[in-house]
């Protein structure tokens, strides 16, 4: 099954963020979440071995990039960034949900891009592309959250 190297990947972005001495929250939460959305991209790529290996670059590349993301976000910007991800829940498709912090100058936004019924679940689910503006540099990921029974959204 294709699940157990993107398991094992996910887990060492895991513990490669632990390890970190000083890192603080943001990095280490960013690190995790950049690991994962990589793998996740990378796992899309290829088959068989190559697959294998674009999952593993697809994690390190997130990591390195969510490292970066989660450092130079604070807590006013991860509100604002929260903020918008929750409108982008109920949104029309296509609609791009737009974040601000004047205080630190960054910026991002949030885009449902397609929604559906999950085939094993059967919940809701929705793919957004997510921009985050930090210090100039724009960085893109993609990612879908499903609605839960008890109406909360969880990214899967």
């Amino acid at each position: 099954m294709q699940r157990k190297p993107l398991v094992s990947l996910a887990a060492a972005a895991l513990i490669l963020a632990a390890c970190t001495s000083d890192a603080g929250q943001k990095e280490t939460a960013g690190t995790v979440l950049g690991g994962v959305a990589g793998a996740v991209l990378g796992s899309q790529i290829g088959g068989g071995s190559g697959q294998i290996v674009a999952t593993a670059v697809g994690t390190l590349a997130g990591a390195l990039i969510g490292n970066e993301i989660g450092r130079s976000l604070d807590r006013a910007d991860r509100l604002a960034m929260q903020q918008a991800e929750t409108r982008a829940h109920t949104a029309p498709v296509g609609e791009r949900i737009v974040w601000n912090n004047p205080d630190s100058g960054n910026s991002g936004s949030v885009t449902p891009i397609r929604d559906g019924r999950d085939a094993q679940s059967n919940a809701y689910c929705r793919e957004y592309q997510t921009t985050v503006i930090v210090d100039g540099r724009e960085q893109k990921a993609f990612g879908t959250a499903c609605q839960q029974p008890d109406g909360s959204w969880k990214i899967v």
